[in-house]
């Protein structure tokens, strides 16, 4: 895999749904009422309910592992939250390497709302074969 500084990742555009954060937070085990209660959501000033942060985070590592296919493996992961992400608007997950040491590759990651602004931001590590 010939991998250079500055190489952007493929877009990854999800398309969240209210459906799908109650199905994460039965899989999770995450029942914060800002996930599902749109009620609840605006009582607590938020602009309805919202994703699931390890949604988000997963997503962006689904962003990874799709670019490194079964061409290598993810060393490292992490991610940031800066911002609220909402459903049924897309969340457009982004990345770039940012070096490459060998056969280790840093990336940069993000996701961003519709509006462009980066909503959670992270960094990955991956190992590729001699």
């Amino acid at each position: 895999m010939n991998v250079k500084v500055g190489e952007e990742l493929p877009d990854l555009v999800k398309h969240p749904t209210t459906r799908q954060l109650v199905q994460y937070a039965g899989a999770q085990g995450d029942f914060y009422e800002i996930h599902y209660d749109q009620e609840y959501a605006h009582s607590v000033a938020l602009p309805g309910v919202i994703l699931h942060g390890l949604l988000k985070a997963a997503f962006l590592g689904q962003l990874v592992t799709d670019w490194l296919g079964d061409r290598g493996t993810l060393k490292t992961f992490e991610v940031s939250y800066r911002g609220v992400d909402v459903p049924a608007h897309p969340y457009r997950c982004r990345g770039r390497v940012t070096r490459v040491a060998g056969n280790e590759v840093e990336l940069e990651v993000w996701g961003e709302d519709e509006t462009g602004k980066r909503t959670t931001v992270g960094t990955a590590t991956v190992g590729l074969p001699d």
